[in-house]
């Protein structure tokens, strides 16, 4: 299975393009589906078919499906405090009915990353097209896996599992109720689970796809989603140029000429570092799958989305090792570095990351850092306290 995660700002039509390109693959024969995080129905408006919580199919070999957020949301709280019930009890905490609760800040997000672990194990599907939430979210959606397991294992780490026997003990000696087993059940469960989406965003047959509209805002945004892509080891393997004016219907002279003009020059950028595809302005909204069809969206894969974090071994020569970090857009005055153990926070412009250290630079101490031709170069000299003899 092939998933596609489409990528671009508010506005920028990605809804359009994401029902586009999963119609162009369902009429070339392949089983495809489209999920969207949005609450309004904006992937039905386009696809001339209502879609909601659960799967409908919108055409041969086609089927769409925007998860609920409150579904899910309201199931765990309503377990939560099933098991929690001895705590809530003894801190008189009153109980939440389930009528009353709405999704918190996130469950979209959440939801979304459930159905597509699903899409996935399911193994019916040939194409997954996921229409992502506006950029900023996108780029948190992304990096949510990875950032809730890493707070899951240092809040309850799983070797404390095993001290489990002793914590009847310990809650008698220090007059409070100790974490209970169902709480590291139930983190061993996230674990599982976040492992599984974390799998499959970071699958080579996982590709980014950028949406943007050519212009001053779109360029901004496609830098900042460029960055943000980076610092996740990620890029995008085409950008859809969306709704560009036809140049032959544009007067000299006009408002409209100005426009073209301008569209132009940012799509010649784009084209000198992005597989480029322009998708043209229909005058209108596309609805419907005759006017997705005009759009001749590619469903055809691009270039691969992983990036490679090398490390380049220059001990002979310089006694250092080298971890190279392609940063495409990143200023210098702007880069943030801090090492706690054996990982790496990372800060570029308004992103951050805290991935963990290679094995080798793990023996290794931070000799410096610079930025040369948008890529991160970091410096690890070995620690001869840590570093095998002979080497």
């Amino acid at each position: 299975m092939r998933t596609l995660l489409i990528i671009g700002p508010g506005g920028s039509g990605r809804t359009t393009v994401a029902a586009a390109t999963a119609l162009a693959a369902a009429r070339q024969g392949r089983r495809t589906l489209v999920l969207s995080a949005d609450r309004t129905d904006s992937l039905g408006a386009a696809l001339g078919t209502a879609t909601g919580p659960d799967p409908v199919q919108a055409g041969e070999h086609l089927t769409a499906w925007r998860p609920d957020p409150a579904t899910g949301f309201r199931d765990g709280l309503a377990a939560l405090q099933e098991r929690a019930a001895g705590a809530l009890d003894l801190l008189g905490a009153a109980r939440l009915e389930a009528e009353e609760l709405t999704p918190l800040p996130g469950a979209d997000e959440l939801a979304l990353l459930r159905a597509l672990r699903d899409a996935a194990l399911s193994e019916a599907h040939d194409l997954v097209v996921v229409d992502t939430p506006p950029l900023d979210r996108a780029l948190a959606l992304l990096t949510l896996p990875e950032e809730l397991r890493r707070c899951l294992r240092r809040l309850l780490p799983p070797e404390r599992r095993a001290a489990r026997a002793l914590r009847p003990v310990l809650g008698r000696l220090a007059g409070v109720p100790m974490p209970a087993e169902w709480l590291y059940e139930a983190a061993a469960r996230w674990d599982v689970e976040l492992g599984a989406v974390e799998a499959v965003l970071a699958d080579k047959d996982t590709h980014l796809r950028l949406v943007a509209e050519p212009g001053p805002a779109g360029a901004d945004a496609v830098r900042t989603a460029t960055l943000g892509l980076a610092l996740r080891g990620r890029r995008p393997e085409r950008l859809v140029a969306n709704r560009t004016m036809p140049e032959a219907e544009a007067a000299p002279g006009s408002w409209l000429a100005g426009l073209v003009v301008q569209q132009r020059k940012t799509v010649e950028e784009w084209q000198g570092v992005h597989d480029v595809q322009t998708v043209p302005h229909l005058g209108r909204d596309p609805r419907g799958t005759e006017d997705l069809a005009r759009l001749a969206v590619s469903a055809e894969a691009g270039g691969p989305s992983a990036v490679d974090w090398p490390v380049e071994d220059r001990l002979v020569r310089d006694g250092v090792l080298v971890w190279r970090i392609p940063l495409p857009g990143a200023r210098r005055d702007e880069l943030d570095l801090m090492r706690r153990g054996d990982e790496l926070a990372l800060g570029a412009g308004p992103f951050r990351r805290v991935v963990a250290l290679p094995s080798a630079l793990r023996r290794c101490t931070v000799d410096g850092a610079s930025l040369r031709e948008d890529e991160l170069r970091i410096r690890f000299a070995p620690d001869p306290a840590l570093w095998p003899a002979g080497r």
